[in-house]
């Protein structure tokens, strides 16, 4: 609900109730107005009804914008609302006088005899409200469409996102019945069974999958680690994934490195090509053709890479709105949260900017219906811990509004960056090579550490298990081929193979 303020006015400028521009009367229902607030004053419900639906803006008169202000200060303090309360509050802030003293508050009360059909007159206010707004909104552009001093882009951004307040500010979602709900429960339900249990977007991560049965809609997932651990390649290696083997449409908002230098991680990470000769171009002849067969995967997947640097959360809404409209992306990833900007003069410190940012993205998430993905940067105290350094819901840089609004929190961590060759388990299995992905936080569900493979000159990160089934299977199709009496010959592990060949 919009917040207001009681309109402060000594002295009240006659205004005509038609106001001609450029010939033209704008939108206004004045009758109805009168007919809603004379409602108000002689019906409680009547305030009920329309309280969420309209602002004091929303009036054209202004003598009905101090009306309402009024009737609103008084719904928030819990007071009641009548003829003689009304006329007190305008009192107290010296505006009843401007909107025609006791005798128009009196002459709109007798304009009415119920608060029947209130919610509907109430809205029709709220149209022509937008009417107007949108009038007013339209020819600011075409007054600044004319001035070629004003750069285009800032032009389409200031359009947009005067649309978009518009928008937000009076479109509101009202509450559903339990018959609805449980329809569409048992609607998702099928669906799901469809899938085989995945209801959400699968990342392609096997183990995570099972756990999260893909990343949900509207859940806000935050990914943090500690610089260098590798939280841009893991996203980059799960968007690869999710477009290319699920033609998932994914959006990135990349603040920290450039769409050139994301696109060539993926491209090493589809080819096999270390980045490092990517960078430098220097290829073999096998490798050119390797690169050229391998990529057109890549340049038909359904991803959308955004580069702009600072980038505030009321950008991010505006443009992640235009993706999804246009494109249909079903997630959003942003690299990362830390160096998004509020967007807003308002003053406060860093911690309260980041607050605000956590809420909007997760506000985004639902207003879209589908997950978003936000990278989040950790506080060094990690580093100054002792023993395995593995991070804490506690390492959150900045704000514990991160944890608050996030649906899932998950930290990446990789033993050999702190120069540890084994994992701190009772078997001390060697790491190398390995990362754990650490689910902390998970609203919906279990928590578990899953371990990945890394290979660092790719900047990928793969399923663990993977090499280790494709050994599985050659070795398999060695002991078939060589006529051995068992497979569990192959290998040597006669004790850990069940009857079928398979680990247990």
């Amino acid at each position: 609900m919009k917040s207001l303020q009681p309109i402060q006015s000594n002295k009240f400028k006659k205004s005509t109730v038609i106001n001609l521009e450029k010939g033209k009367i704008p939108p206004q229902a004045v009758d109805l107005e009168e007919v809603v607030l004379g409602a108000m004053m002689i019906d409680k419900k009547g305030v009920d009804d329309v309280i969420d639906i309209l602002h004091a803006d929303a009036f054209y008169k202004e003598q009905h914008q101090l009306i309402y202000a009024a009737i609103f200060t008084l719904f928030q303090n819990s007071e009641p609302t009548d003829l003689l309360t009304v006329a007190n509050q305008l009192r107290k802030t010296e505006n009843l006088d401007a909107i025609g003293g006791d005798f128009y508050l009196i002459g709109l009360t007798q304009k009415v005899a119920s608060s029947a059909h209130i919610e509907f007159h109430a809205r029709i206010i709220l149209q022509k409200y937008i009417q107007r707004k949108l009038i007013s909104i339209s020819a600011e552009i075409i007054e600044e469409a004319y001035d070629e001093t004003v750069d285009v882009f800032d032009l389409l951004d200031d359009a947009e996102s005067k649309l978009f307040e518009v928008t937000q500010g009076n479109l509101k979602k009202g509450s559903e019945t339990a018959e609805g709900l449980v329809g569409q429960a048992i609607k998702k339900i099928q669906e799901i069974s469809n899938k085989q249990g995945m209801s959400g977007v699968a990342t392609g991560f096997t183990r995570l999958d099972e756990l999260t049965s893909g990343w949900q809609p509207s859940d806000l997932v935050i990914l943090a680690a500690r610089p260098g651990m590798g939280k841009t390649a893991f996203v980059m290696s799960m968007a690869k994934n999710m477009a290319i083997d699920f033609d998932t449409p994914v959006a990135i908002f990349s603040l920290e490195m450039s769409s050139v230098q994301l696109i060539t991680r993926m491209i090493s990470s589809e080819t096999g090509i270390s980045s490092g000769k990517l960078r430098k171009g220097n290829l073999e002849p096998h490798e050119w053709e390797q690169l050229n067969v391998k990529v057109k995967n890549l340049s038909n997947a359904p991803i959308f890479i955004d580069d702009t640097p600072s980038l505030s959360i009321f950008d991010l809404r505006a443009k992640a709105r235009r993706l999804a409209s246009q494109h249909g992306i079903k997630v959003i990833v942003i690299d990362y949260l830390q160096l998004m900007t509020a967007g807003t003069s308002n003053g406060g410190n860093r911690e309260q900017e980041i607050s605000m940012i956590s809420r909007n993205l997760k506000a985004l998430a639902k207003e879209l219906a589908i997950p978003v993905i936000a990278l989040s940067q950790l506080s060094r105290a990690v580093e100054t811990r002792g023993g395995n350094k593995r991070p804490l819901l506690s390492d959150l840089r900045e704000s514990g509004a991160i944890e608050q609004d996030a649906d899932i929190v998950s930290f990446i961590y990789r033993p050999e960056y702190y120069g540890l060759t084994e994992w701190d388990d009772e078997e001390r299995t060697n790491c190398e090579g390995q990362a754990e992905f650490i689910v902390a936080k998970h609203r919906n569900g279990g928590l578990e550490n899953i371990k990945l493979k890394f290979t660092g000159h790719l900047a990928q990160f793969s399923n663990l298990d993977d090499d280790f089934s494709s050994e599985f299977h050659s070795k398999m199709n060695a002991a078939i081929s060589s006529n051995m009496q068992s497979p569990k010959d192959a290998f040597g592990l006669e004790d850990n193979l069940d009857d079928s060949g398979l680990p247990f």
